[in-house]
């Protein structure tokens, strides 16, 4: 059953049972369709073929170091904030074969690369968020000189159907990032989830052609104030839930200025260095290369797999780690990520999801970290150099 012609920016609300439709429609077209699911306790993101597989009537509680999923008293399709995994996964994925070499019977050598996907992705269920951290890894993979092919290859006509927060996480902190909680570009469908009166509905919205076309195709009428209204109050409610905020003004100058802080000692204490929050981060981006061989089979390969800034061979040098200590580390991620990624990319390089919160194992807070410091900011030894602040606003001690 085909709905109303939708345009660009347009509206139209669909019955909570038209996500089967949708997901239809998208894997007809040639989609790889991912999204939301439950697996090993916890939501996360995985290919989809009907909207049962969906985390209906589920939610998530997050606190530091804490994430436990919790019945709902509704049947929400989106009622949870973000789990583990990232749309990274998919795009910048964890481990990649560069190529492959083997010696054939001949003697001569035969080499090749890993295929490209064959199918396009569609993303169900992405947060605001988690589209501006897409965007800020366009930005280093293939928005400079230097382009990952790999990263192009798969990111390379996305369908984008994004999900506006109705309700916050336990260590959400998006409004002070100015990351959400309502997708304003970068989707080319956005859903608010309207459940009020005995009414599960969507209100849909537009922001391409391809967007509007895939939704023509599923079963729709239009939108009415009211459904523009309820979904308005639902994006308020969401920011007004914040779990965590942070003070974001001049915190590239408040970090660098503070490289000595006594509090960096005390995270430190505390802190694992497991490397838990940048493989949740949805914005880190590191990584190391392996090489592979099995001289028994003629075979060598070489693996590119995530990195990490808390380990020891991250910084490795000649004659050592640059970076030896959980304190140097720790500080490390945490100015690259509010301060230098400035400098770097032009933004920050955290959206607030609060992952990196909610998946330390110890229960390490960035915010709380930040508060720490600008309630007390003692300068202790003498900064190394300095940088220049963006847009030559003053200097940032380094």
């Amino acid at each position: 059953m085909q709905g109303e012609r939708l345009g660009i920016g347009g509206a139209v609300v669909i019955q909570s049972g038209a996500l089967d439709e949708l997901i239809k429609v998208l894997a007809a077209e040639g989609y790889k369709v991912i999204g939301p699911t439950i697996s090993d306790g916890a939501i996360v993101y995985d290919e989809i073929r009907q909207a049962a597989q969906l985390p209906i009537g589920w939610t998530d509680l997050q606190q530091a170091g804490s994430y436990q999923l919790q019945r709902r008293q509704d049947a929400a399709v989106f009622g949870f904030a973000v789990g583990p995994h990232s749309w990274k996964k998919f795009l910048h994925v964890p481990v990649l074969r560069l190529w492959r070499a083997q010696r054939q019977s001949d003697g001569s050598i035969g080499a090749a690369t890993d295929p490209h996907p064959a199918s396009k992705f569609a993303f169900i269920g992405v947060r605001s968020c988690e589209l501006h951290a897409i965007a800020i890894q366009d930005q280093v993979l293939i928005g400079g000189t230097c382009k990952d092919p790999h990263y192009a290859a798969r990111r390379d006509g996305v369908f984008m159907v994004a999900v506006n927060c109705t309700s916050a996480g336990g260590t959400c902190f998006c409004v002070s990032m100015g990351t959400g909680p309502r997708a304003e570009a970068g989707f080319d469908l956005a859903l608010t989830e309207l459940l009020d009166d005995g009414h599960h509905e969507f209100l849909v919205e537009s922001a391409s052609a391809r967007g509007a076309e895939v939704i023509r195709q599923v079963a729709n009428r239009p939108a009415q104030p009211h459904h523009r209204q309820a979904a308005a109050q639902a994006s308020a409610r969401a920011a007004a839930q914040m779990g965590r905020q942070l003070d974001t003004a001049g915190v590239r100058e408040l970090l660098l200025g503070n490289l000595e802080h006594p509090r960096w000692d005390e995270v430190a204490a505390r802190c694992l260095a497991c490397g838990n929050c940048t493989m949740v981060c949805p914005t880190c981006f590191c990584t190391t290369v392996e090489d592979h061989s099995d001289l028994a089979n003629g075979v060598a390969e070489r693996v590119r797999t995530w990195d990490s800034c808390y380990t020891l061979e991250f910084s490795h040098l000649h004659g050592g780690s640059v970076r030896s200590s959980i304190r140097s580390r720790y500080r490390q991620w945490l100015t690259h990520k509010l301060a230098t990624w400035w400098d770097q990319f032009g933004t920050s390089g955290c959206v607030g999801c609060g992952r990196c919160i909610t998946w330390c194992p110890v229960g390490i807070d960035l915010t709380e970290e930040v508060s720490a410091i600008r309630n007390n900011q003692p300068r202790h030894g003498r900064p190394l150099f300095s940088v220049p602040s963006p847009q030559g606003k003053g200097e940032g001690e380094v």
